[in-house]
């Protein structure tokens, strides 16, 4: 078996397809009409091909469940915030917070409720905790991980 990718049913396939562009710099790879595969391996669905598949309603279709997200992690954390803050139509799940091992995140919805997340890549965490003058073992207990770890991000 293999694992293939997320699929996230949408109601209109131009504007998730035009969000996932705008805000989180993803490119369409392979586009089959009802079906794109972005970079990164995420890929859109519509509804109307979605309920079909499920032998569902459309009006069975949940969204914004609160459920699950996707993930990203992004180096320049602070620049990526500053460019949601630009687009001003962004809703949030919450702001910036960090995480008790240190990474800073952002949550927020997509155009039909999923949630993404997205947080300061940790190798960057690792490095900004080194530079502060933190010892590789004090990272390493802040950040909950073990001190292999810590040396393997440290470079």
């Amino acid at each position: 078996m293999k694992y293939q990718c997320p699929l996230l049913a949408v109601k209109d396939l131009e504007v998730s397809k035009q969000f996932y562009k705008e805000v989180l710099g993803l490119k369409i790879i392979l586009d089959f009409g009802a079906n794109v595969t972005l970079t990164g391996g995420v890929a859109l669905q519509t509804i109307e091909t979605w309920s079909e598949f499920l032998q569902k309603g459309q009006d069975e279709i949940r969204f914004c469940g609160n459920d699950t997200e996707i993930c990203f992690e992004e180096d320049d954390f602070d620049g990526f915030i500053k460019k949601l803050e630009a687009l001003g139509s962004i809703t949030y799940v919450h702001p910036v917070f960090e995480h008790r091992w240190g990474q800073r995140v952002v949550r927020f919805y997509d155009p039909d409720g999923h949630i993404i997340e997205v947080g300061e890549n940790m190798k960057l965490v690792c490095k900004r905790f080194l530079n502060s003058g933190m010892t590789v073992e004090e990272t390493a207990q802040r950040m909950d991980v073990p001190v292999k770890y810590v040396k393997a991000n440290a470079k």
